[in-house]
């Protein structure tokens, strides 16, 4: 037996067990109830005790009522777009390549607005949206207006460090799932996860939460809830799903050598994606909150080394000099008590509590120093985030260029503020440059400002293009661009 067949029956057994355990619970609540009963009752007690299939029957038709309640608001995504080249093995975002991608949505508002992962629609040119097809126990009955349908969809905000991305249909009357941020989530707890796993919409598995508050990198300001319910391609934007209904998290990623499911999914959780929608439905961006401090998990030794009063939680271990944090009076070395009132454990309740507090809202945090408890109130910077690549501006209207392969984009009031020391008033932005072998070496790169073609000025894309179009095999073109502050020309001939 091959490897990968060993780990798939053992996940088969290992839902099995589940489930065999849930059965075995329910029949020893039952027989400790029927203990307390004299024996002149047993008889009676015998004859009214339901029997083993019975009980299955229940917890069957209870998972069923679960998926029912939030498998008609989940979709399935569809891309078509350009995205980075991979060159052995690695991401070239300044390149670009033609791409296909699936992946899921939740509809979290009837009248259209979808949730997903900002990795399923990254680069899209177009996005599809499949509405599920309910389902029904009679082959004549009639479907909803809606079901089936594939809508195209707008991409109104994406934001990278939580991938995370918010989708517009135009409809009415959808069916939705909550983000259920207030439901308290507990290791160990039954959950599902609904997805379109490599295409094949609408499939269910389900799981466990392994592990709460996971952060997988101590640089970046995102936790996850991890589980052992089966995620693969395509399950990314999907909901996880706890035994009531609820909407816990959004499904993006697991870790996987083979790229298959191993039992290490991770979903984002839903105070997080809540959010993340609120901001990006607003303005398209997404607004955290800047405290100028840094801190790291108390470790038993970092205790004993710095005399903390205790060796758990988590400790101020960086302030930024005339920060927010330092400002308002909070020092090194002081052990977060909690945030906003909420109980801090470690770095990731941290993270979680600074990631979801409002912009316009003072932050309080409670503390230990020393051997006192003592609270702050810190008056909050917004966080500009840095934009990784052009291509994610927010709203950024791009235009391929055929001829010279390269992505454009207006070089107006919305995208110059984003881009530092640039001294063109006009021009067009290079956003990216699509890969092909037939690819003209214009010289042209990521970033650089094109401000005239031969001697003609440029204002739009469209005027560009339209340069660019009239140009004839062998022409002679000279480009004038500003590259990082300064300019200079590019000559080649057209191909």
């Amino acid at each position: 037996m091959g490897l990968k067949a060993f780990y798939s029956m053992m996940r088969l057994l290992s839902m099995k067990f589940r489930l065999i355990a849930c059965v075995l619970a329910v029949a020893s609540a039952f027989a400790q109830s029927t203990r307390v009963r004299t024996a002149s009752d047993a008889p009676a007690v015998l004859s009214n005790a339901p029997a083993s299939p019975n009980l299955l029957r229940d917890l069957n038709r209870s998972l069923e009522g679960v998926v029912s309640k939030v498998s008609p608001a989940v979709v399935q995504i569809v891309v078509a777009g350009y995205g980075p080249s991979e060159d052995h093995g690695h991401t070239n975002t300044a390149r670009v390549v033609r791409q296909h991608a699936i992946g899921t949505g939740i509809i979290v508002d009837p009248d259209g607005y979808i949730m997903t992962n900002a990795h399923v629609v990254e680069g899209a040119q177009r996005i599809k949206v499949i509405l599920p097809s309910p389902a029904s126990d009679s082959p004549i009955e009639l479907q909803p207006i809606h079901s089936g349908q594939i809508l195209e969809a707008k991409l109104l905000g994406i934001h990278k460090q939580s991938d995370l991305a918010l989708l517009k249909v135009d409809a009415t009357h959808l069916p939705t799932a909550a983000l259920r941020s207030d439901v308290r989530v507990r290791q160990g707890e039954l959950v599902f996860a609904i997805g379109t796993p490599e295409g094949l919409r609408n499939t269910v598995t389900m799981g466990v939460v392994s592990s709460l508050a996971r952060q997988l990198d101590p640089d970046k300001p995102m936790v996850y809830i991890q589980t052992d319910a089966s995620l693969n391609p395509g399950n990314s934007g999907g909901p996880l799903v706890d035994i009531d209904g609820n909407v816990i998290g959004i499904n993006t990623l697991m870790l996987s050598e083979g790229g298959g499911s191993e039992g290490l999914g991770f979903a984002i959780p839903a105070a997080i994606v809540n959010f993340d929608y609120q901001n990006l439905r607003k303005s398209g961006r997404v607004q955290r909150v800047a405290l100028g401090l840094r801190t790291q998990n108390i470790t038993p030794t970092l205790a004993t080394g710095l005399g903390l009063a205790r060796g758990w939680g988590a400790v101020i271990s960086d302030m930024a000099v005339g920060g927010a944090a330092e400002a308002a009076g909070l020092q090194l070395n002081d052990i977060v008590l909690a945030i906003d009132g909420k109980q801090i454990l470690g770095l990731p309740d941290v993270v979680m509590a600074l990631y979801i507090h409002p912009p316009d809202r003072v932050l309080k945090m409670d503390v230990l120093r020393g051997e006192t408890s003592m609270s702050f109130y810190v008056v909050v910077k917004v966080y500009h985030e840095s934009i990784d690549a052009l291509a994610d501006i927010p709203g950024l209207q791009k235009r391929l260029v055929r001829k010279l392969n390269v992505f454009v984009a207006d070089l107006d009031s919305n995208v110059k503020p984003l881009l530092q020391d640039t001294r063109s008033e006009s021009g067009v932005l290079v956003v990216a440059q699509l890969s092909g072998s037939n690819s003209i070496d214009t010289g042209l790169e990521t970033g650089d400002i094109i401000r005239a073609v031969d001697r003609t000025a440029l204002q739009t894309t469209s005027q560009f293009e339209t340069l660019v179009h009239n140009l004839s095999p062998g022409d002679p073109v000279v480009l004038q661009v500003e590259r990082k502050g300064k300019l200079q020309y590019l000559a080649f001939e057209m191909e």
